[in-house]
């Protein structure tokens, strides 16, 4: 897979809007410092610099700060990357659902940790789970379609004309068949399908 300085530099643009792309590195560094952070005030003396003056307050305060820099760090990927509104909204929904587990850590930990009866360690973790896999499933997706789209084989080239404006989009094969069955059927979707390219286009 090409790197974000080769798909992106130069003439490599392609329209896109360069503040997207800035905008997801910033988010991915900060996310991956959150996660270091995280590590090392656990690991040396700088939870005491941050205030934490306690192992419990260091554990807490790292557990937040990595809890965050995960999801922020798949977040940063759909923000770089060309992707759909489908896997947006599903990283979205998997960001905020670490979001409520991260929360749901500060609560509960250390009083309502393990090893009292009202224990939120379980649903915690269930919770951060399943954001993170959702998260990561979508990005999955879109680093997959991304690299389908930049696979010059297989590709369906086509054209949309509005308002006197032509401009191009690349399906996948599979994508253009879906598209086609949907205009076809005509279930009054065909407006939805020129709006989902026009965003492709736009990306």
């Amino acid at each position: 897979m090409e790197s974000l300085g080769d798909a992106y530099g130069g003439s490599r643009w392609n329209g896109r809007d360069p503040r997207r792309v800035y905008a997801g590195v910033v988010l991915f560094a900060v996310g991956v410092l959150a996660v270091v952070v995280g590590i090392l005030i656990v690991t040396t003396p700088l939870g005491t610099l941050l205030g934490a003056d306690s192992a419990t307050e260091s554990q807490s305060l790292a557990g937040v700060l990595a809890g965050l820099g995960v999801p922020a760090s798949l977040a940063s990927v759909v923000v770089v990357l060309p992707a759909t509104r489908r896997e947006r909204v599903g990283v979205l929904a998997g960001t905020l659902l670490c979001v409520v587990g991260v929360g749901l850590f500060a609560y509960a930990y250390p009083a309502r940790w393990t090893g009292t009866a009202q224990s939120l360690a379980f649903p915690t973790t269930t919770v951060y789970f399943l954001g993170g896999s959702l998260a990561f499933w979508f990005v999955f997706t879109a680093v997959a379609g991304y690299r389908i789209r930049n696979n010059p084989h297989g590709t369906v080239r086509l054209e949309l004309r509005r308002e006197g404006e032509t401009r191009t989009v690349e399906l996948s094969r599979q994508e253009y068949s879906e598209y086609k069955q949907v205009v076809r059927g005509d279930g009054g979707e065909t407006e939805q399908v020129i709006r989902e390219l026009e965003e492709r286009v736009d990306e």
